[in-house]
């Protein structure tokens, strides 16, 4: 496996590929690898000749400083992990590799960025938009894999891969759970004992929505049950829980009838110590 720490390293390998004709499968991460991770790079590898990863935390996408100095960080592990699921290529680049100095360059979807999630963490799909437009710009890659259960930031990437005619394919992987229901993330290692244990209730609040949808329950029937569910059962902070169009991301109201996206985001502490979660579901009643 290729180790590049530089751009200009990481496109000479991937055009060493691609003049070979051979097609490059791209896994963006920001480290502290999971197997939700191995799942992108499993679906990259089953339909590519070639697998280039990424490890970059994004400074852009977080809204504190906090925040970003407390996200988990594993270089060498997950180099190992990558070179042990038959990686080929990994860029790891430095803040200032990746942002030159007097960058000033934005991407931007402007609507779906500051919707729903985006409204709970302002300038988060600002930053995330950029680093993968770069990144994408970089590899040059035929497809790229993402996570479902990052539903809203899927659907930004998508926008913008149209919008902006970049010509990758974007693949989503279905969400990665541990044994008890829990979304997969690097975040989870943040979350103390007791948190841990509370923060199966987002698969729980997803679970009882799909079945009151079944039944013909509202969307506000749905929010109100997870609220209560947060509020009965963990020390958790219920920020988000949004039934929306899968299609436009348009609030769906009343009697859930038709295809849904569930969103939810639930915070676990507080101050620098807090860990927000996020997790979806998809219903088709």
């Amino acid at each position: 496996m290729e180790v590049c720490r530089t751009i200009a390293g990481y496109r000479a390998v991937l055009a060493g590929y691609r003049a070979a004709g051979e097609s490059i499968g791209l896994v963006t991460t920001m480290g502290a690898l999971h197997h939700g991770h191995m799942a992108l790079v499993a679906a990259a590898k089953a339909g590519n000749d070639r697998v280039a990863t990424t490890i970059f935390v994004n400074p852009t996408q977080f809204g504190a400083a906090a925040d970003l100095d407390a996200y988990p960080r594993s270089e060498a592990a997950d180099i190992e992990m990558f070179r042990d699921a038959g990686v080929d290529a990994v860029l790891i680049p430095s803040v200032e590799e990746m942002y030159p100095p007097g960058e000033e360059t934005i991407v931007e979807t402007t609507r779906l960025a500051n919707m729903l999630h985006g409204a709970v963490r302002p300038g988060h799909f600002r930053g995330v938009a950029t680093v993968v437009a770069k990144l994408f710009n970089i590899a040059g890659a035929d497809r790229a894999y993402f996570g479902e259960k990052d539903y809203q930031q899927l659907a930004v990437i998508r926008r913008m891969v149209r919008d902006l005619h970049f010509p990758v394919e974007i693949a989503g992987v279905p969400t990665v759970r541990e044994a008890d229901g829990l979304a997969m993330s690097s975040r989870n290692v943040r979350l103390s004992p007791q948190h841990r244990r509370e923060a199966t209730v987002l698969n729980r609040c997803l679970d009882h929505a799909e079945m009151l949808a079944a039944r013909g329950g509202s969307a506000e029937h749905m929010y109100g049950d997870a609220a209560e569910m947060i509020g009965e059962q963990t020390s958790g902070t219920l920020k988000a829980f949004d039934v929306v169009d899968p299609d436009t991301f348009e609030p769906v109201t009343g009697s859930v009838t038709g295809p849904a996206a569930i969103m939810m985001s639930v915070e676990f502490g507080e101050g620098d110590d807090a860990v927000l979660l996020i997790d979806q579901r998809e219903i088709r009643p």
